[in-house]
């Protein structure tokens, strides 16, 4: 696998983090290399955040990735969205939460926007917003196939409360469902 550039971006607070953590450490137990670098405020709930996910079979001496490098981005939030779009690749594909981040049409003109709608998969379909973490991991990975679907799960798994394994199993499926039919349209 050539080396694989991901961004997620929100605020604190909706767990953008924590799926770049489990991307990094899945691909360690993959068997290669994978980092993640963020950038908040110090606001802890709020701010402009965004991960840097970075997964390579070859060892990784740079941590950062340069604008225009990114293959994927996430976006869950409007500001982190205009923060941070610039980092992806033109023609580089960028899932955003159509109720909170409304791309110009500039924006779809450079990139290939998808919309789904995380938190509303996350509350409605789940039933825990908290889910929607998981709900962008699954998303993301089955886009870009970056890692071994077992492997993400059981990450995944170990990161989580065993009391809500079943609730982010169900958040994973739906993502992965999701992802799929947007990438067949």
């Amino acid at each position: 696998m050539a080396r694989t550039l991901m961004r997620f971006t929100g605020v604190g607070g909706q767990g953008v983090l924590l799926a770049g953590e489990i991307f990094a450490e899945a691909k360690i137990k993959a068997g290669g290399y994978g980092l993640k670098t963020a950038t908040y405020t110090s606001q802890v709930r709020g701010g402009p955040t965004v991960v840097d996910i970075t997964l390579d079979d070859e060892e990784i001496f740079y941590p950062y990735a340069n604008d225009g490098e990114i293959d994927f981005m996430l976006s869950v939030a409007q500001v982190s969205f205009d923060l941070f779009k610039r980092g992806v690749s033109e023609g580089g594909t960028i899932v955003i939460e159509p109720n909170l981040v409304e791309p110009t049409d500039e924006d779809r003109k450079k990139w290939r926007i998808v919309e789904i709608p995380i938190i509303t998969i996350a509350k409605e379909e789940v039933g825990n917003v908290i889910t929607q973490s998981v709900v962008a991991l699954a998303i993301a990975n089955t886009i870009m196939g970056a890692i071994d679907n077992k492997t993400l799960k059981e990450t995944m798994l170990s990161k989580v409360p065993a009391k809500v394994h079943e609730l982010n199993l169900k958040a994973y499926d739906l993502g992965e469902k999701y992802a799929k039919e947007a990438m067949a349209k």
